[in-house]
């Protein structure tokens, strides 16, 4: 029987390398990340207790992620983004960034949704023209996404079927967001950073640019499905928002850059 949701404890951490306008609900934890000797007054930190901050120009806001499983304790956990965040049920997409605040996830409809599942995922993003495998390698260094299959085959063999099977699909949950039961959260974190962990030690990014070093962000937005459909997790799509502006001519550009030379653009720098 599944306990009432609106008595459990949640935290959502709000990930951010710098000070930003926070969500004011209890439920929302602003988490640092970065390189800052300065310690943002109000935010916990991922370099304390059992980290890998160090990582985080790799691991980008897994470092947190990391963070949040091995050293809090609560009923349900969720990684957002400061720039992004699960909204009240509307996309607000031509909302100003104070009406989008105005309708962030509240506690109230948190519960809601927890009540009949196990966990929040953004609405997947479609590619329509390409697969997840042929994006990826029009951004990034596909070899890398090889490695990561061949971790998977020697670690975790049960799931290639469904790693082969995500690669060909055109929609996939981005942005590395995710609410969930803390079990489901820590095992999920858990699994995944044993992979990538194996993946770094066989990958060498030594001449890749800031963007491209940002691998182990990309490659898990990937392995998040992977791991959903493997251990069938009963999962709820919400709406995310975006709270600056989006610079849609330059991310069209690079995407068309990217799909004419199949290489990655200078403009994802």
């Amino acid at each position: 029987m599944r306990r009432e949701i609106r008595s459990l404890k949640a935290e959502i951490y709000v990930v951010s390398h710098k000070k930003a306008k926070m969500p004011t609900e209890k439920i929302y934890c602003p988490l640092q990340v970065g390189k800052s000797i300065e310690n943002f007054p109000g935010f916990l930190r991922d370099n304390t207790g059992n980290n890998i901050a160090i990582k985080n120009e790799n691991y980008c806001e897994l470092t947190a992620q990391y963070w949040a499983a091995k050293n809090r304790n609560a009923d349900v956990k969720g990684l957002v983004h400061y720039r992004r965040f699960f909204s009240n049920g509307k996309r607000n997409f031509f909302s100003s960034v104070d009406k989008k605040f105005a309708d962030i996830l509240t506690e109230e409809r948190l519960a809601q949704l927890l009540k009949d599942h196990d966990m929040i995922l953004p609405r997947k993003r479609n590619y329509y023209i390409e697969t997840s495998w042929s994006h990826y390698k029009h951004v990034h260094h596909i070899e890398d996404l090889e490695t990561t299959r061949q971790v998977l085959q020697e670690k975790y063999p049960d799931y290639i079927p469904y790693f082969d099977q995500m690669m060909q699909e055109k929609a996939v949950h981005m942005f590395n967001m995710l609410i969930a039961k803390e079990v489901i959260f820590d095992e999920y974190t858990s699994w995944l950073i044993d992979v990538l962990s194996e993946v770094e030690k066989r990958v060498d990014i030594t001449d890749y640019t800031p963007y491209e070093k940002r691998i182990f962000g990309f490659i898990s937005e990937l392995l998040l499905d992977v791991w959903v459909q493997k251990n069938k997790i009963d999962y709820v799509e919400v709406p995310v928002m975006f709270m600056g502006k989006q610079n849609w001519p330059k991310k069209i550009a690079s995407f068309l850059i990217r799909k004419i030379t199949g290489k990655p653009s200078k403009l994802d720098n």
